[in-house]
């Protein structure tokens, strides 16, 4: 039972990272579907030379996050009080300044890092351990960095896109850097294995109801929309957004 809980949360971590990308296109490309040309939607082509593997893994996820993750997002969603669900979410933020804090001092960014510590120090305090996100009052406003990211500001290339099962869009770079990160994330030194799945599955579903509005950007053939935004997005991110918009 234990065994079949676990996958079950692994399951709906990953629908969440693939539904993830929708919200990552906002910032990034113009989500309007007259904007949505032929050129946007050839870009990540030449990235993309698994693609036929692929597309049949984001059939897989996107059918697991159809018939099981969405529907819970909207009950979630309907049931919860607005403050509340704003406050768990400002929860898990909170909780990420910790990695964001790690992976700034590793690419020496260093006043991006004293802002991750005030926020966390702050919203810790003064937020109630963040439910309430008094940080961004005070103009500090929140980074969002991982070790992808970090490796990229190295050089490291991304190579390949790539569909994870569960685990959604990716590239190479982007996957190995999954386990460094883990070492940030509060799951990790929690021993009650229910309370850290139950912790975990309200994350992912909190997660996941963030991003239901989102899924009106999409335009297209819907692959291709994520792999693009989320391309678009972690060459965003890399570059700190000093990039060029060349297509």
């Amino acid at each position: 039972m234990q065994h079949f809980f676990n996958t079950s949360v692994r399951c709906m971590l990953s629908t969440m990272l693939m539904a993830g990308c929708l919200s990552l296109s906002h910032s990034v490309v113009a989500a309007d579907a007259d904007d949505y040309d032929d050129s946007w939607e050839a870009f990540g082509e030449n990235e993309d030379p698994w693609e036929n593997a692929n597309r049949a893994i984001f059939r897989f996820n996107d059918a697991v996050d159809r018939w099981a993750l969405k529907p819970i997002a909207k009950g979630y969603q309907k049931i919860t009080p607005d403050v509340v669900e704003d406050g768990i979410h400002n929860v898990f933020r909170n909780v990420g300044e910790v990695k964001n804090l790690a992976n700034n001092v590793l690419q020496l960014k260093l006043h991006d890092a004293g802002v991750d510590t005030a926020r966390f120090m702050f919203n810790s305090t003064f937020g109630v351990l963040g439910f309430f996100d008094v940080a961004t009052k005070m103009g500090l406003q929140r980074n969002d960095e991982d070790f992808g990211q970090t490796l990229g500001s190295w050089g490291v290339k991304s190579g390949p896109y790539v569909v994870l099962p569960l685990f959604g869009p990716s590239t190479v770079r982007d996957t190995f850097a999954m386990y460094p990160d883990s070492y940030v994330s509060a799951y990790r030194y929690v021993n009650d294995v229910p309370v850290r799945n139950s912790v975990f599955a309200l994350n992912v579903v909190d997660t996941r109801a963030k991003l239901l509005s989102a899924e009106r950007l999409i335009s297209g053939d819907k692959y291709r929309f994520i792999r693009n935004a989320y391309l678009q997005n972690r060459e965003f991110r890399v570059m700190d957004g000093n990039v060029v918009d060349d297509f």
